[in-house]
């Protein structure tokens, strides 16, 4: 089985093209459509280099996987589905339960289903599947989201934002319905648990300190030097650590844009009456 990467350096954002060299079967993780707020312009140069790689590799994908609503970049899928036709796009079922908080949260109406018909798969915990030659198996890894999916394929697993790189820790948890004590429950109890050969790869890098791109590490590296959840560190403690820090945080600047187009499986807006398409970006008049 074959990893490449793709990196978004506006957005910190690690996609992947998963496949194996011999049947030619592949995947797509965590694809990208760029957007720019200043002007809100959208383009598609990132979802270009994955299916020209794709092309290249006389590649077959089989199916586009999200492993959660992003909430700092809109989703590439819908762009890829376009370009290769009848490829499903899956994520975990709890996406249900956020589609309902941020139905409200941006007024979307009553119309808007939260029943997550939007992707063509809902994945439960535990749930093994092929993609031709590629065995994938779903890891509900909640508290970044409550929806949050690692996939494990082979002896790789795609832990979305659950974790960084050693260096920088694990996702925030203070988004609507996140939750730090599941969080350090996902890590501990479902992704140490792996062996610690297995390979693991992130959602995002930013590089702390300056340093080159990293996106691949393990799990015994994370249980060893993990900044932030080393294995052995307390419950209450990572939980108490963790409020502390997402209380300093700015929210991601693409917030508001992403998660309005993510929840609907990565479809921008449907065209008003004069042809345009609109974001809906809540007012904060007290500026909390």
């Amino acid at each position: 089985m074959k990893v490449e990467h793709f990196y978004d350096a506006r957005t910190n954002t690690l996609s992947y093209l998963v496949y194996d060299e011999h049947t030619r079967d592949a995947l797509v993780i965590d694809p990208v459509l760029d957007y720019e707020p200043v002007g809100s312009k959208v383009w598609e140069e990132s979802v270009a280099a994955i299916a020209a790689r794709i092309r290249v590799l006389d590649l077959r994908p089989g199916m586009l996987l999200e492993t959660h609503a992003h909430a700092d970049h809109l989703s590439g899928s819908q762009a890829l589905k376009r370009l290769f036709p009848g490829v499903p796009l899956a994520i975990g079922a709890a996406i249900t339960e956020v589609q309902s908080v941020f139905r409200d949260i941006y007024d979307l109406g009553p119309d808007f289903p939260v029943d997550g018909r939007q992707f063509d798969r809902l994945l439960r915990d535990g749930e093994r599947f092929a993609v031709g030659a590629l065995h994938v198996e779903a890891i509900a890894t909640p508290g970044h989201t409550p929806a949050c999916m690692s996939y494990r394929i082979g002896d790789a697993v795609f832990v979305g934002d659950a974790m960084f790189m050693p260096d920088y820790g694990a996702g925030r948890c203070d988004f609507p319905a996140g939750s730090a004590r599941a969080l350090w429950r996902s890590i501990t109890q479902r992704l140490y648990v792996l062996p610690d050969s297995t390979r693991m790869f992130v959602c995002h890098d930013y590089q702390p300190g300056g340093r080159p791109l990293a996106w691949q590490t393990t799990v015994g590296e994370q249980k060893a030097d993990n900044v932030q959840l080393p294995a052995g560190r307390d419950e209450d403690d990572f939980v108490a650590f963790r409020t502390a820090r997402d209380a300093t945080l700015e929210a991601p600047k693409l917030l508001y844009p992403s998660v309005q187009v993510n929840i609907d499986g990565g479809r921008l807006p449907r065209p008003a009456p004069n042809g345009r398409s609109y974001l809906k970006i809540p007012l904060n008049p007290r500026g909390e």
